[in-house]
């Protein structure tokens, strides 16, 4: 018997657990969160009409189940790091939601592909790039996914339209590169 419950009265349904503890089988860090993350996703690309398909991403990120763009940097320009081809256009968009780090990584590939996004070497030039950055305060090192992102600290063209939507995020600005905001 329940406690607070009289002989022959049923029980209410118990409330729907979530998953706080480390859950056998899936590596911590990977479960769906209790409550909404703050989430960081870099944007960036530069095949094609990159301004257009950037704000566009934007767009399809606030689409995304359970999940909400609650701020967009401005539109960035960079020249390409350890690559050739056009400049890049990028930004940075802050979202809350309540997807998995894995869930959420999946989702930007999809988009990434429904942009006509390849692969066919690393750091060629693309029609989007989505790279998950920050998710909430966890650290995940998994051979599919690490977060915070690995490079980030070193590329102006993530830390600097991230300091425009998170200052109060303490981020360092690499020295040596540059970044231009255009209008947007």
């Amino acid at each position: 018997r329940r406690r607070g419950h009289r002989p022959g009265e049923k029980a209410p349904p118990s409330p729907p657990q979530t998953c706080r503890r480390r859950v056998t089988g899936c590596p911590r860090g990977l479960v769906t969160p209790a409550a909404d993350e703050r989430v960081f996703v870099g944007l960036g690309a530069n095949l094609g009409d990159a301004v257009a398909t950037v704000r566009a991403a934007f767009e399809a990120l606030d689409a995304l189940p359970s999940t909400r763009c609650v701020a967009r940097s401005a539109l960035y320009r960079s020249a390409p790091i350890d690559a050739q081809g056009a400049d890049y256009i990028n930004a940075v968009a802050q979202l809350q939601t309540r997807l998995s780090p894995v869930a959420l990584l999946k989702e930007l590939q999809a988009i990434e592909e429904r942009f006509g996004r390849e692969r066919p070497y690393r750091n060629a030039p693309r029609t989007l790039d989505l790279d998950l950055l920050i998710y909430g305060q966890r650290r995940i090192a998994t051979p599919l996914l690490t977060v915070p992102h690995p490079r980030m600290h070193e590329r102006a063209f993530v830390l600097v339209p991230l300091a425009e939507i998170a200052p109060d995020l303490a981020l360092p600005i690499p020295v040596g590169q540059r970044v231009d905001r255009i209008d947007s």
